[in-house]
């Protein structure tokens, strides 16, 4: 293997993100919600459980003070809140409201349906697996970065 061979597979991988995500964001899949704020009510709707910013932090491409002023703008919305955590006075859980999971769960099922309707025609189902697996190990084969904790 060399690092020339990674490096073109880096850039397929990334630029084919990048393809598929103009599309979505063309289509309006996200809407009214910006696709990094969808990442978010999506992030907390998987987790089960409220999330201290810090955590949530390490789940988005956003930087801690970006992240911070969005959940501010989710939450005067109405859809999700910020809340004391019960183990430390100074920490922050961030939390989906009835509200955010509802609009959460429509936005996701319209958003299911384009990324099938673009990559169903592309690849097999089979195809779809291998693709899933290899980006899992991709994901599992280096620790997270480590962030700086301002929650």
């Amino acid at each position: 293997m060399s690092a020339r061979s990674a490096a073109v597979a880096w850039e397929s991988l990334l630029r084919a993100q990048v393809h598929l995500m103009r599309q979505f964001e063309a289509a309006k899949d996200f809407r009214p919600l910006s696709s990094r704020e969808y990442d978010v009510l999506f992030t907390l709707s998987g987790s089960g459980r409220p999330m201290r910013l810090r955590d949530l932090n390490t789940h988005v491409l956003l930087t801690q003070p970006s992240l911070s002023r969005m959940v501010d703008r989710l939450a005067a919305a109405g859809w999700v809140q910020r809340t004391v955590a019960d183990d430390d006075g100074r920490g922050v859980v961030i939390s989906l409201t009835p509200a955010g999971a509802r609009l959460q769960q429509a936005i996701g099922r319209r958003h299911v349906r384009s990324i099938a309707a673009r990559i169903d025609p592309v690849l097999t189902e089979d195809e779809q697996t291998t693709l899933a697996e290899l980006t899992s190990r991709l994901k599992s084969a280096a620790p997270a970065p480590e962030r700086k904790s301002d929650d």
